[in-house]
């Protein structure tokens, strides 16, 4: 026990560079195969995290986009979403690591002011940035469906005390489309903390190569030809996340239906079996 709380405290913040960092010829025991795994997590944990915030936003821009009556709005909203949705994220990362890697390593010059681009061929920002882009356009969709089917009772609602505009938005339309849209969203964020593995298989390389939890299986793997414990422990890993993020998004859908008679339905996991 004493050496296994030993074992966390070397190596369970390995992958942001603290503790322990050589992995040449120590024993690779359960608990330090699950500490490990549990180390390469974090990044999963950061690219989803950020990747859910920043494409939260975007998404909801791009779904008031697409409902526009403008054409210079609408149009450039529905081919962001369709291009993004209709190609594989692998390839998303493959295109997007061959584009940054062309960018000149000197920087670009912005009105005279050198811009650095190296830092977009590492993974905590490059990765990150399809992550957002991809996420926005799933999410996008989405919302929009949401504020197709807002009641008009609530709008006509709204009229009637004379809301218009941004209040009208804020107070009515917004909160409306989030609690129609937020049981599909939840199963999307679910996703995206799943396909935050992908990145283990993109050209983009980590921070000071550490890794993430699909790194550390694939090392322990190699390490002790036996797949059958180090992949496990990811997919469990995995699992604990995504109760936990089914109780943190079921927290939301219950305040944001505490209004509603009845008590606000317990939100499932629905998998995308195609997407």
């Amino acid at each position: 026990m004493n050496q296994c709380l030993q074992d966390i405290a070397d190596f369970g913040l390995r992958s942001i560079g603290i503790g322990e960092l050589t992995l040449s010829g120590i024993e690779l025991t359960l608990c330090r195969q699950m500490t490990l795994i549990a180390s390469g997590l974090i990044w999963n944990i950061y690219f989803g995290v950020f990747a859910l915030a920043v494409g939260f936003w975007m998404a909801t821009g791009l779904a008031l986009a697409k409902s526009s009556r403008n054409p210079a709005l609408r149009r450039p909203a529905e081919w962001f979403i369709f291009l993004f949705r209709g190609s594989p994220l692998f390839i998303q990362f493959f295109i997007a690591y061959q584009a940054f890697v062309l960018l000149p390593r000197e920087g670009v010059e912005v009105f005279g002011v050198i811009v650095q681009t190296s830092w977009l061929t590492r993974a905590w920002a490059g990765a990150l940035i399809v992550l957002i882009l991809n996420t926005a356009a799933y999410s996008a969709e989405i919302f929009h469906g949401a504020l197709r089917n807002v009641p008009k009772g609530d709008l006509e609602a709204a009229d009637a005390y004379g809301l218009s505009g941004w209040p009208r938005f804020r107070r009515i339309v917004w909160p409306t489309m989030l609690r129609l849209a937020w049981p599909a969203y939840t199963n999307e964020a679910i996703f995206l903390f799943h396909a935050t593995t992908l990145v283990f298989f993109s050209g983009f390389p980590v921070f000071r190569q550490q890794g993430d939890a699909l790194y550390f299986a694939s090392f322990i793997a190699d390490r002790t030809y036996n797949p059958f414990v180090a992949y496990p422990i990811v997919a469990g890993y995995f699992i604990l996340l995504t109760l936990a993020l089914i109780t943190l998004f079921g927290v939301v859908n219950r305040r944001l239906n505490r209004h509603l008679p009845g008590a606000a339905q317990r939100l499932r996991y629905r998998p995308n079996i195609i997407r």
